[in-house]
């Protein structure tokens, strides 16, 4: 299926070819959450580092309810298996001991990692989970970020080739010692996925997950779109497009979720694999498609590369679509979704 999705409003904020300011995007649901039907339920966390949230229709209050449960549970898993901040977690476990040893992993991480391999090598490296190598070095909210001498001795460890995965045993091992990885690009998207299987299973047709920057919609909502936004970057409070979905994955990265700017220089948290700092390219990819594990990755490779090379990989893939925002506060829109008037 081919996404041609109408944006229905677009609002352009003082964006102008000739200015200085600069935009970026962020996935909002503006659907409003005080709904009259009764046979509506949400619910929120704080999970994964990140603002968590379900919202679902089934007329069972009851099975609503163990519904919302059951998503909340699989997230904590997820996080608790997944978060390289959390010591007990198998990616903490790999980050200790993988250059040592080959280490055995749950299938699911072991399939996960796989996929970021994929992407890394379908990108040639754009994406790549051992950027953590450098990554984990920089503390946003302490305004901390390594010094050139650093990054230039431990740019040598991020090269996604440094994983070794042994699929008969699901085991992965690192051919260099200061190799680290971090599943932030993909794991939130896997989680979305997951959580929308949870609620198929339990009946459930019309609900939206979120964690982050990461959604999907699940059918429709009760006849209507779910209406979605991409938010002005600077000002929460307006959108640079509105667009009316259903049944699809959306992702976003953008420059300004986890950042300080420092001497006139944006430092955030997606980092470039090929130079151990922030990405300038762009500033904001949003992605849309089947899969949030997907859309979660591609948005992260997407706001590396520069715009043209973006649009041409995006355009390359079936099934997906983006909005991305260029360093300069341009839109620009993939081959299969309507450009506004």
């Amino acid at each position: 299926m081919i996404f041609r999705l109408p944006i229905i409003a677009v609002t352009f904020c003082c964006l102008s070819l000739n200015t200085q300011n600069l935009f970026s995007a962020e996935f909002k649901n503006t659907n409003n959450t005080a709904k009259t039907d009764s046979h509506w339920h949400s619910q929120n966390w704080k999970i994964m580092g990140t603002s968590v949230s379900v919202e679902l229709w089934h007329k069972d209050a009851a099975l609503a309810k163990k519904a919302i449960a059951k998503v909340h549970a699989e997230m904590q898993r997820i996080d608790q298996a997944m978060s390289p901040y959390i010591k007990s977690s198998e990616v903490s476990k790999i980050n200790r001991l993988a250059a040592k040893q080959r280490v055995k992993i749950s299938h699911e991480l072991f399939s996960l990692i796989q996929q970021a391999q994929d992407i890394s090598k379908q990108s040639q490296g754009i994406f790549d989970i051992t950027f953590a190598s450098v990554g984990s070095l920089y503390n946003y909210r302490k305004r901390h970020r390594p010094s050139p001498s650093i990054i230039e001795n431990k740019l040598k460890f991020i090269n996604y080739k440094h994983i070794k995965l042994f699929a008969d045993s699901s085991e992965i091992f690192f051919t260099q010692s200061g190799v680290r990885i971090d599943l932030g690009g993909i794991a939130k998207g896997h989680a979305v996925d997951n959580c929308i299987k949870v609620l198929k299973q339990l009946g459930v047709q019309h609900a939206l997950v979120s964690a982050g920057g990461d959604s999907r919609l699940l059918g429709d909502k009760r006849g209507k779109p779910w209406v979605t936004g991409i938010r002005h970057p600077r000002d929460k409070n307006n959108y640079v497009a509105i667009l009316p979905l259903d049944n699809t994955a959306i992702s976003t990265s953008g420059d300004y979720e986890r950042f300080f700017i420092e001497d006139n220089i944006r430092y955030h948290h997606i980092i470039q694999p090929s130079t151990g700092k922030s990405a300038d390219k762009n500033q904001s990819v949003t992605v849309l498609g089947p899969s949030a594990t997907r859309t979660d990755a591609l948005s992260t490779t997407l706001f590396i590369l520069k715009t043209n090379d973006a649009l041409k990989l995006i355009n390359s893939l079936p099934n997906y679509e983006a909005i991305i925002i260029d360093k300069m506060g341009v839109l620009h829109y993939s081959s299969g979704l309507q450009s506004p008037d």
